[in-house]
């Protein structure tokens, strides 16, 4: 499991397969000066709600993977991550597409 920090102040934690896709999909979007929503569903230990954030180039953000090993890249599902970033609802956790892992589980490019 990976930390992404917003602002110093709130810490969520997400896998580091994750983490790695969302990183790519949060960088471009705030290299691009585009602010936007980032929604995820809360841990049970939390309350097992839902929580957002507004992300903004001008808010400090971090990203700490606990895996030292480099994820390979699933271009489909960077795809789809980056198509729910540029919704209305903003950018949200989704599911790797199915058939997109080789049997080692490494993405199929």
């Amino acid at each position: 499991m990976g930390t992404l920090t917003y602002d110093s102040t709130m810490k969520v934690d997400f896998d580091d397969r994750l983490l790695a896709h969302l990183r790519l999909v949060i960088g471009m979007k705030l290299r691009r000066g585009e602010s936007f929503f980032l929604n995820w569903r809360d841990d049970r230990g939390v309350g097992d709600g839902s929580s957002t954030i507004w992300l903004n180039p001008a808010i400090p953000i971090a990203f700490k993977f606990n895996g030292s090993r480099d994820v390979s890249i699933n271009h489909r599902w960077l795809d789809d991550l980056v198509a729910a970033a540029n919704s209305a609802a903003g950018l949200r956790p989704v599911p790797e597409p199915e058939g997109s892992r080789n049997g080692r589980g490494e993405a199929v490019e």
